[in-house]
């Protein structure tokens, strides 16, 4: 089994209001993966995934086009310290 990476994905572009954050929470669960998708005051979504490298990277290519009716501008991803969550939720 490979070992948990963490990744942070700041989304940018019209991803608030077009479902982003719900459709990564499908993804994200689709590919096993646990974390949470959030909105930003300044119009972005930040989302903190945790799982195989292989699958946040499947998840990365999915946020540089996200759901049909956003549009994605950019994409910048960093890693960071395993946190463990448990699941993957949508927040506020």
């Amino acid at each position: 089994m490979s070992q948990l990476h963490h990744r942070i994905f700041h989304v940018h572009g019209r991803v608030q209001g077009v479902f982003f954050r719900q459709s990564t929470q499908q993804e994200a669960r689709r590919l096993g993966l646990s974390g949470y998708a959030r909105n930003n005051p300044d119009g972005t979504v930040t989302i903190e995934a945790e799982g195989t490298p292989e699958a946040l990277d499947a998840l990365e290519a999915w946020c540089r086009h996200g759901p049909p009716l956003a549009r994605v501008e950019k994409v910048e991803p960093s890693s960071g310290p395993v946190q463990g969550y448990d699941g993957f939720e949508v927040r506020r």
